[in-house]
């Protein structure tokens, strides 16, 4: 390849696919484990603003490169400063939107992101609910409080400001002591098929032949269906499926 421009737009291209590479794999497999991308609506406008920040730096560098130019260097550094800061943008935004709890309340879960979290009371919260983590969403569950105006006031809140009960992190506690709850709560695998056609429950059931009930999972784009071990209230995956019509 003896063309230094087109050298230098081959470097730059393999650079941006492979930082962009890198940062698919931060949004997709820890951020938005599957099927959570489609869960929260991140797919298609993510990977549209990765494509155009991937191929426009490339073919701006195409268009500026001459070898001996003496605004190189400068130009150059423009083209990678406004590709890394749209790179970045872009990556902020996700990360502000990506799913942080998955919180059992009132008989089915909810899929709570980041920018979703009530922090009025965050001090209150124990340590390890006081942050949205990092490194993929979490499962919680509510511990609905006893007092009388307590309950009002979330009710309240629900109705008429938005906030759901599970937006509250002062409430978070381990999933596992609401076990018997969920247990309680589970549907029957044969309800599947009224929302679902047959062929694509016995495919779900195929892959996860453990399965003996399931509970509702609420997300802002496409609501899904939380899988539960035999009869118990242990989890064992989210599945692309409709919890109701």
């Amino acid at each position: 390849m003896s063309n230094p421009r087109i050298r230098a737009f081959s470097t730059h291209l393999l650079i941006s696919a492979g930082l962009a590479l890198a940062i698919l794999y931060l949004v997709f497999f820890i951020w938005h484990p599957s099927p959570l991308h489609t869960a929260v609506g991140v797919t298609k406008i993510f990977l549209m603003l990765i494509a155009i920040d991937v191929v426009l730096g490339p073919c701006l560098t195409l268009m500026v490169y001459k070898q001996g130019k003496k605004t190189l260097a400068m130009d150059l550094s423009i083209i990678c400063a406004l590709q890394l800061g749209a790179l970045l943008y872009g990556l902020h935004t996700v990360a502000d939107g990506r799913p942080a709890w998955l919180v059992f309340a009132d008989e089915r879960f909810q899929l709570v992101r980041a920018n979703e979290i009530d922090g009025r009371r965050l001090g209150e919260a124990k340590i390890e609910y006081r942050s949205p983590p990092w490194m993929g969403p979490r499962w919680v569950s509510v511990l609905e409080p006893e007092s009388a105006d307590e309950k009002g006031n979330l009710l309240f809140e629900s109705v008429f400001a938005g906030v759901d009960i599970s937006q509250h992190p002062e409430l978070y506690q381990s999933l596992s002591t609401a076990e018997s709850a969920m247990q309680e709560a589970g549907k029957p695998l044969a309800l599947l098929e009224k929302y679902n056609t047959r062929e694509a429950v016995a495919a779900i059931l195929e892959i996860y032949p453990n399965a003996g009930a399931w509970l509702p999972l609420k997300a802002n784009q496409k609501d899904m269906v939380v899988l539960l071990k035999g009869n118990s209230g242990e989890v064992i995956a989210i599945v692309d499926a409709q919890p109701w019509n």
